[in-house]
């Protein structure tokens, strides 16, 4: 499996922030947004991993992440010209993908769940698999409509509540996907939408809902708010647990991608900050 981050658009609920540099290039606490959904992948067992961005921002993505190296992956990366939604991102990949599997993962969101590790991804044989967890405001997203523990529909941004399972920014698709994503049509604002993308699936009885649970975190820091909030929750858990999180570099040592020499190495030709003296002191 192979897998994607989609960190283009033009982040307009960010503005001014956004006027000059990526969402996903701005900071959570003490990194770039863009090492969370970066770290749910390697962590995840991923170490080939595409970068999908816009004209004018994927230079300052290549210049942060490089060719993946310092992690121990391979990184490749490709131009969305427009935001034409999320479901072009895997045209877009499909010859990065070949015939592999694929993960797909939103440049805005952060995952802190011991239930996304390796297995996950040897589980999956075919079809797709989407990640759930419960919101108290569901009309803010799209949402599974299930009824006696079988999913009948997904819902984008629902009027009356069916229920409180939100769709997060994870999914996995098998190796159809990309041929599938050239069937769907574009939506009212002219986007192909992943939403269409996950009732194809649906429709053919091969989508698998995994739901996260209430102690796993799901964070879209899309928004002035969330940002913030989730800067603030990565600095406490950081401060009182003494752990590192959305580091790619420690979930790649933990993958075995990279040893500790390379940590080493990489502390030593680094900055002398609170964030590599944590990694240092985790790691060593």
């Amino acid at each position: 499996m192979k897998g994607i981050i989609l960190a283009g658009g033009s982040g307009t609920r960010l503005h001014p922030l956004t006027s000059v540099r990526s969402k996903q290039l701005l900071p959570i606490f003490d990194k770039p947004l863009i090492y969370h959904p970066l770290t749910t992948l390697i962590s995840l067992g991923l170490n080939d991993i595409l970068i999908i961005s816009n004209p004018n921002q994927i230079n300052d993505f290549k210049f942060l992440l490089g060719d993946g190296l310092n992690f121990g992956i391979n990184l490749s990366y490709e131009i969305q010209e427009r935001p034409n939604g999320i479901a072009e991102a895997l045209i877009i990949g499909e010859s990065f993908l070949g015939n592999d599997k694929c993960a797909l993962i939103l440049g805005d969101n952060i995952f802190i769940s011991d239930k996304l590790n390796s297995s996950q991804i040897t589980d999956f044989k075919s079809g797709a698999k989407i990640f759930t967890i419960a919101v108290n405001d569901p009309e803010r997203y799209g949402v599974v409509k299930i009824i006696e523990n079988k999913v009948m529909d997904i819902v984008e941004k629902p009027n009356e509540f069916i229920s409180n399972s939100a769709v997060t920014g994870l999914y996995f698709y098998d190796s159809e996907v990309s041929s599938i994503c050239k069937t769907l049509s574009p939506s009212e604002r002219n986007e192909l939408e992943i939403t269409d993308l996950n009732k194809v699936y649906l429709k053919n009885e091969s989508l698998e809902v995994f739901q996260l649970e209430d102690n796993d975190v799901w964070m879209d820091a899309g928004t002035f708010g969330s940002l913030l909030d989730a800067g603030n929750y990565i600095s406490a858990l950081q401060k009182r647990a003494g752990r590192l999180y959305g580091s790619p570099e420690l979930a790649a040592y933990n993958q075995g991608f990279l040893t500790k020499k390379h940590i080493k190495d990489l502390i030593k030709n680094s900055p002398k900050n609170s964030y590599y003296c944590l990694l240092e002191k985790i790691i060593i």
